[in-house]
């Protein structure tokens, strides 16, 4: 399809710097009726239906952005996916002046070493440490990876408040490299809401690599590369999928990281199975959906990979409409704004 069909103009006004407080405070515009719904994420519990199951992706961000040295030459540096105990591929800039072989100092005894140059512009580092002592330093060394369009500098006070705001309080597998964020509305309340409501509550991981915000320069969606992320879904959670499925209740993804990784854990036949392992699944119109009833999703960038997810969810017409009903009432885009809650189109 032609990427320019999934583009739109969002100006800079709509797009949040800072999250909603607190987190169920946000706005959501609720799409599953007849009619757009103006509503608040308290009002979750609501919209859904006894014997209903949502899945979240419990995926904890890690400091990924790191500032280092290579000579005199200052690298900035976000890893992306990990391949190895004490490997990871990165997103470096400048990235084009670093050669194999070459080390980047990030602190006294804190450093990593160039192995492989790849053709999608990531680079390999090998760090002089691994596991649990790798993610200590990252804690010490690192910054919060946020993305590109939320503005801070070193001199931000939200510099300290980003490590608790871009993180759901019900991550738990470190790993990470950019927040799940639909799941970032959620509170103890509405966890309370949801259980009183009779809706069930499980998780899934899926490590979100940088990749994410990265744009599609192609013209046409078959020519898009997408990075490769881990994850893994439980034969605990399959089953409590298939006795939902098996009493009539609606599977409910928290988001298009939990969505990508139920779709890819999906046979053809659409019967769900255990899975570890990397996914690198683009959904675009035409995809035949197969786990998801309802998706909980914040609202994506024009031409992004995320925005022809949710079309091919609700329906590209129906987003379009939808983004520009948020527009006129003032809604918050991106990471730290507001959400919205899409029905699965029905084809013939």
């Amino acid at each position: 399809m032609r990427v320019d069909l999934f583009d739109f103009d969002l100006p800079k006004r709509f797009i949040a710097n800072h999250p909603a407080s607190p987190r169920d405070s946000a706005r959501l515009l609720d799409l599953t009726g007849e009619v757009f719904a103006d509503r608040i994420m308290r009002d979750l519990p609501e919209c859904f239906q006894p014997g209903d199951l949502l899945i979240g992706n419990n995926t904890k961000v890690i400091p990924a952005r790191l500032d280092g040295l290579r000579d005199e030459v200052k690298i900035e540096a976000t890893l992306h996916m990990r391949t190895a105990d004490d490997e990871w591929l990165v997103f470096a800039k400048p990235g084009k002046r670093l050669k194999g072989g070459q080390r980047v100092d990030f602190a006294d005894g804190f450093w990593a070493e160039v192995t492989e140059k790849r053709e999608g512009g990531d680079i390999r580092f090998k760090f002089n440490c691994g596991g649990e002592e790798l993610f200590q330093c990252l804690e010490k060394h690192g910054r919060m990876p946020l993305p590109p369009y939320i503005r801070r500098n070193s001199e931000s006070p939200e510099n300290e408040t980003d490590s608790d705001n871009y993180q759901t309080v019900f991550a738990k597998e470190q790993g990470a490299v950019a927040a799940p964020t639909a799941g970032l509305h959620f509170t103890d309340e509405l966890f309370q809401g949801l259980e009183k409501r009779g809706v069930a509550f499980e998780t899934v991981t899926l490590h979100v690599g940088a990749g994410t915000f990265l744009p599609v320069k192609v013209d046409d969606t078959e020519d898009h590369q997408m990075h490769a992320e881990w994850g893994t879904l439980t034969q605990a959670t399959v089953d409590k999928i298939n006795a939902t499925r098996a009493a009539g209740g609606r599977v409910i993804a928290v988001g298009t990281t939990s969505l990508r990784l139920l779709e890819s854990a999906a046979t053809d036949v659409g019967v769900i199975e255990p899975f570890t392992g990397e996914t690198d699944i683009f959904i675009t119109p035409g995809y035949q959906f197969k786990i998801v009833d309802l998706l909980l999703t914040n609202f994506h960038l024009p031409r992004s990979t995320l925005f022809m997810l949710v079309s091919a969810f609700a329906g590209l017409e129906e987003m379009h409409a939808a983004y520009e009903h948020a527009k006129n009432e003032n809604y918050r885009f991106y990471s730290y704004g507001d959400g919205c809650l899409l029905k699965r189109e029905i084809r013939d």
